[in-house]
């Protein structure tokens, strides 16, 4: 049995060492690009007095605003609600990426459709929606169950720990505050354990051993 065995401690950690520190890099200037964009954003935002929100938030039952489920995640509307959304943001779309980047931006693209459709579909008609706090419920719940899924023991400790560290945003879940898009949180929480099981890693499954020894002869 080699090195590479599935049940071998380097499989079980996720892989080689020096191939996870490069893509590491990669998901925090990932992380940081994706900041700069949302201050940006909220920059000019607030410069327009928040006429960007109101002009690309998603407007429920709206067929005109369904593409604004994907620059509604870029907006905020206040400094308190990006101040609110970008730690988090930072340490749960680090922890998402910090395996592949590329698998990150497929996953966040299905966490901004199911975030963004739960709000289109369940949101008052009167009200409109924007912030990444869909992304961030997101990429909490696929950090939870990718280590499960790719049964990868480094990220099942990582999603254990974040579960008892945030604990309390599974409250927000719920409608328990007026104001607060608890249906893109819910679905975008929905949207990130979807993708911990589509993304998975998928192993090839080994071949069952078609030698066959005989017992020895004796005369």
């Amino acid at each position: 049995m080699d090195g590479k065995d599935a049940g071998s401690p380097a499989r079980s950690l996720g892989g080689d060492p020096a191939a996870m520190i490069a893509e590491a890099r990669k998901a925090l200037w990932t992380m940081v690009a994706f900041l700069a964009v949302i201050w940006v954003a909220q920059i000019a935002n607030a410069l327009s007095g928040y006429d960007l929100s109101m002009e690309y938030g998603i407007e429920a039952w709206n067929p005109g605003s369904l593409p604004e489920i994907f620059t509604a995640p870029l907006l905020h509307g206040s400094w308190g609600h990006i101040e609110g959304n970008s730690g988090p943001l930072f340490i749960f779309g680090f922890l998402a990426a910090y395996r592949g980047v590329k698998k990150f931006l497929w996953v966040s693209l299905l966490i901004a459709v199911t975030s963004g459709l739960g709000v289109w579909f369940l949101s008052d008609t009167a009200a409109v929606t924007v912030g990444a706090s869909g992304m961030v419920f997101g990429y909490l719940g696929y950090i939870l169950v990718r280590g499960v899924f790719d049964r990868h023991l480094i990220d099942i400790v990582i999603g254990l720990v974040m579960a008892l560290c945030f604990a309390y945003q599974f409250a927000a879940l719920l409608p328990t505050e007026a104001g607060i898009s608890w249906q893109g949180h819910m679905f975008g929480f929905v949207g990130g354990v979807v993708g911990g099981w589509v993304f998975r890693e998928r192993r090839p499954k080994s071949e069952p051993d078609s030698t066959v020894q005989l017992p020895s002869a004796t005369s």
